[in-house]
């Protein structure tokens, strides 16, 4: 394609012919990757991958900082009583000298007692969802805004003492009335999981 340009200039008229120009220079195609190169708005993967990368440190690090923020799990609302609170005629107890709380331990006998009343499988799916967001299934786990104790959080924890008068300290007695509340209140595990899900307790 030729092209022709006039210049008017001190009324002297010069012409510019790059017609020849053009049509002598060599012909270079251009290729997908120059189009792109032009295009400073054309994704570019290693540069997707930098950002991606710098993303994930920035969540990684405010991450981080939340969870420093809160070590003493200010954002969890579950706290690890020093001592067993009473209520309904029995007086705060010591924990016993030397014990200490086996979360594993109390799931492993949640599932089997679970199991006994019928509830395995999709049930103790719920249960164990349930209370790991109650109380991390820790027999001295206490809400910190309500006061509710125990693995299955009982609101007065003195209410468990229908299970047993070791309801304080014993994971087995804690279990055990919580079953007994949920099966008389929400019938299944997931029932009460799905209402807990709904409004954030059971």
């Amino acid at each position: 394609m030729g092209l022709t340009v006039a210049c008017v200039t001190g009324g002297t008229v010069f012409l510019v012919r790059t017609a020849m120009e053009n049509a002598n220079a060599p012909r270079t195609p251009l290729t997908p990757q120059d189009m792109l190169a032009a295009d400073p708005y054309a994704a570019n993967p290693e540069n997707d991958a930098l950002k991606a990368a710098a993303v994930q440190a920035l969540r990684k690090q405010r991450q981080k900082e939340l969870r420093s923020e809160h070590t003493d799990g200010g954002l969890d609302p579950v706290k690890i009583a020093p001592k067993a609170p009473g209520g309904g005629g029995f007086e705060p107890a010591d924990f016993p000298p030397g014990s200490t709380p086996n979360p594993g331990s109390n799931k492993a006998l949640g599932k089997e007692m679970a199991a006994a009343r019928g509830w395995a499988g999709g049930e103790w799916g719920c249960l164990e969802r349930l209370w790991d967001r109650e109380s991390h299934w820790n027999e001295r786990a206490m809400n910190r805004y309500s006061g509710a104790y125990g693995i299955p959080q009982a609101l007065p924890g003195s209410k468990m003492a229908s299970a047993g008068s070791d309801w304080q300290t014993s994971a087995a007695t804690q279990i055990k009335w919580g079953l007994g509340y949920i099966a008389g209140r929400y019938k299944t595990p997931c029932g009460a999981w799905s209402h807990s899900q709904r409004v954030g307790w059971y």
